[in-house]
Order: structure tokens, then sequence, then C-alpha cells
């Protein structure tokens, strides 16, 4: 059994936002309302990054067309007592999953749990 942190990717697609700014905001604000409906404020909420293909600058993963913006996000949370790194996986994606219905999660980092990020998370009953 081991401990894990796992980061899932999860794009947010927002609507009636003029800026980027407006468009993480909203996100973030959607994202939250979700989570803390499902009793999950555990789960840490950060906006993703992209690196730009020709100078190689990283800038926030937010789009904005024609008032619809596109937000790339990580949640992170932590996982307790999983048998193995995929099912440290599978059990993130369904706790997650289950607050951010039709919302496609894609792992990002996955990584065993130190001292540093002890806290909050999900723990498995056996």
């Amino acid at each position: 059994m081991g401990d894990y942190v796992v980061v899932l990717e999860a794009p947010i697609i927002v609507r009636d936002v003029e800026t980027s700014e407006d468009a993480i905001n909203v996100a973030v604000s959607k994202v939250a309302k979700a989570l803390n409906k499902e009793k999950l404020d555990f789960v840490r909420v950060e906006i993703g990054y992209s690196q730009c293909p020709v100078c190689g600058a990283h800038f926030e993963s937010a789009f904005v067309i024609g008032s619809v913006g596109l937000v790339g996000m990580y949640l992170t949370i932590k996982v307790y007592n999983a048998q193995t790194v995929e099912h440290a996986e599978r059990i993130a994606k369904a706790v997650i999953g289950k607050a951010l219905k039709k919302v496609p999660l894609k792992v990002y980092e996955i990584h065993e749990l130190t001292e540093e990020d002890e806290g909050d998370g999900v723990e498995l009953e056996e």
C-alpha cells in the first residue's frame, strides 16, 4: 500500500467571457463550487500553464474566442493506501470525476507522498 499525490489536468469551458482573466476567474469559481458541493474542499485547484512553441515562454492556459473560454486547470489530490500507481490514478479520477461530470480528466503527474505533502486527502478503507 502506498500514498500518492495525483495531479490531474482538466479542460474547463466557460461562456460569456471577454478576456482570459475573466475566463480564469469563472473557471476557478465553477470548479471550486462543484468540488465544494461534493465536500472535496481538500482538492487543490491551480491554473495550468502552456508553452509557446515559438519562443518557449510559459503562459497561463486560458484562451478566449468569441466569448467562449477554455481554461486548463490542474487538480491535485492526495490518495492514501492505494495498491499501485494505477490504483491511485483510478481513485483520483473517480473522486474528482464525481464532482466534475463530463469533464475529461488526464493524469499530469503522480508521485509518492513525502513528508512535505502531508495533510488532507482520500484514504481508501480496507
